[in-house]
């Protein structure tokens, strides 16, 4: 599948492409994944080929593929085969932002875990044991708080744009 044939400016999409990927870079995002995010994010079908990647971005089918790897690892995009072919799609999906962070919460009891651990290892009464707890309160309340939040986007992003 390529693109449409509504015609776009490429050096309009590439000046946006770079300049959203310097905002993700910022946010401590890896360069490559940052740009090949940003051109499926620009793409009107939210797919594209390492190919398609490749020679939009002027980057090696290496670099593609650490980059998906790397977006694929942190939910940000999936794989797709094309019908009949051996060729693999890169997809962005609408719900990437909500399906990314709903992930992070793995990660996160992860490290709720080990900084229970760390509270009882170095003493609750110890100030690095105190800094360790509060670190812990912060993530359980950060947790609920996404929780709630997350029940709401999904309201109001079925009401704004329908059905998932």
């Amino acid at each position: 599948m390529t693109e449409p044939t509504t015609r776009r400016d490429p050096e309009t999409v590439s000046r946006f492409v770079e300049h959203f990927a310097a905002q993700l870079v910022e946010a401590g995002v890896p360069r490559m994944p940052a740009r090949v995010l940003a051109a499926l994010l620009a793409s009107d079908t939210g797919s594209l080929t390492s190919a398609e990647l490749g020679d939009q971005l002027k980057i090696s089918p290496a670099a593609v593929s650490g980059a998906v790897r790397y977006l694929a690892q942190v939910h940000l995009v999936s794989r797709e085969r094309q019908p009949g072919s051996r060729r693999e799609r890169y997809r962005v999906h609408s719900d990437q932002w909500y399906e990314a962070l709903t992930n992070r919460e793995t990660i996160i009891k992860r490290w709720e875990d080990a900084l229970r651990e760390g509270v009882t290892s170095l003493g609750a009464d110890t100030p690095a044991g105190r800094r360790l707890a509060e670190t812990l309160d912060f993530f359980e309340f950060i947790e609920r708080d996404v929780a709630g939040m997350m029940e709401r986007w999904r309201a109001y992003r079925e009401k704004k744009y329908g059905a998932a």
